[in-house]
């Protein structure tokens, strides 16, 4: 028992709340841990699922965040597959599909994200694809044939790194954008225009600004696309990557305060000081909004967990995520400001490029960096340390940066 807390239980068992279930036993928690998952696979990583996963490169085994030796010594009371469907917050429950009722004196809430698929109908077609999870990636990846065509809607994250793996395979590639550029939510113009020419470049069929899409069964099998009522083409299979939508209804259900997220405190508590969340699910205490990134998921719900526990751990992670393509690793650290401050193009190479934005005293906002892991690094410690940086050594590929190490 720690600090009278004698059960605990997390629903959700994705990165989140593999990171939460380790922390707790990690420091001390030696009472009853329950965890709810509606998958049967858990405790695994979700970046591989595009890209090795998808590709055949990496199996079920491989994708743990934890040996599986080290996850059954967490001595865990699994309830999966099981969904939790009401908390109820006076008796201190959580009602689950199969009709089970767990108690708990901590609550933890990790319920993640799950793919959007803006026409509820495209998921019943045939041929018709998310990447969410390990079983979606390996339904998928069956698809996978030298020859094949493949469309994908939505040029987000997901859509462009499921193009790469794609091509990678031999599949001729369409993606269908309905905004006017790539990742117009994450990334500024400049950085949209390098993902369109990397990713023409390579073959793929980019359409932007493409007007209403409609999916149909094709006759012989597939689907076949229309473009605003015009017929756009036949495809063996079709992957919708149109963004995700944030599990919070039972969070929000319950009465807890939620705006896109669930609105958490520095240390992961929710409206209730006995439930926490962590995650996808969870506002970003600073930013106020949710970050779907592998890094804010295994580090908020850190902070979370050792905070349930009275270790008072507040979370104030400046955003961080990258993405895997074709020859290029891209890393995203920082949010986007205000739109004051300076933009700056640093070009070290073809295949080496990063775009910097300092706001209006020179200190670092954000910065994209492809194939460049060490300028991110130094890049962290420049907005950890309050920086104020000098833009044309930035923008100078002659200039060695070490010299702005704080």
């Amino acid at each position: 028992m720690s600090n009278g807390i004698s059960r605990i239980l997390i629903i959700g068992a994705g990165q989140a709340g593999a990171w939460a279930a380790h922390t707790l036993r990690q420091n001390g928690f030696d009472g009853t841990l329950a965890v709810v998952s509606n998958e049967s696979q858990v405790f695994y990583e979700r970046p591989p699922l595009s890209k090795q996963v998808l590709a055949g490169e990496m199996d079920a085994a491989s994708t743990l965040l934890f040996p599986a030796d080290a996850i059954e010594a967490m001595n865990i009371e699994w309830h999966k597959p099981d969904t939790a469907v009401a908390i109820d917050r006076e008796r201190k429950e959580v009602r689950l599909a199969s009709g089970k009722v767990l108690g708990y004196d901590k609550l933890m809430l990790t319920t993640g994200s799950r793919a959007r698929v803006p026409v509820k109908a495209w998921a019943e077609l045939d041929g018709v694809y998310t990447v969410r999870t390990l079983d979606d990636a390996r339904r998928l990846g069956e698809e996978l044939e030298p020859g094949r065509r493949m469309a994908i809607i939505g040029g987000g994250w997901i859509g462009l790194e499921v193009a790469a793996t794609a091509r990678k395979q031999g599949l001729e590639v369409s993606l269908f954008e309905l905004g006017e550029r790539l990742c117009a939510r994450s990334v500024g113009t400049d950085v949209s225009d390098f993902l369109y020419r990397l990713h023409s470049d390579q073959g793929v069929d980019v359409r932007l600004s493409c007007g209403a899409i409609d999916l149909q069964p094709a006759a012989g099998g597939g689907v076949e696309l229309s473009l605003a009522g015009t017929p756009a083409g036949r495809f063996d299979a079709v992957v919708v990557g149109a963004g995700a939508e944030i599990a919070s209804e039972l969070g929000r259900e319950a009465g807890l305060e939620t705006t896109s997220g669930l609105v958490v405190d520095a240390c992961g508590r929710t409206s209730d000081r006995d439930i926490y969340a962590a995650g996808d699910v969870a506002i970003h205490p600073e930013l106020g909004y949710c970050i779907q990134s592998w890094a804010n998921a295994q580090n908020q719900a850190i902070s979370a967990a050792l905070s349930l526990l009275g270790q008072e751990t507040p979370y104030a992670d400046v955003p961080w995520l990258w993405s895997d393509q074709y020859h290029c690793n891209i890393q995203i650290l920082g949010a986007a400001g205000n739109g004051e401050g300076t933009e700056i193009r640093r070009v070290c190479g073809n295949d080496q490029v990063s775009f910097i934005r300092l706001d209006a005293d020179n200190r670092l906002e954000s910065l994209i960096a492809v194939n460049d892991p060490k300028l991110i690094k130094l890049g962290k410690r420049w907005i950890k340390a309050g920086m104020q940086l000098p833009p044309e050594m930035l923008a100078d590929p002659a200039q060695n940066l070490m010299q702005l190490k704080p």
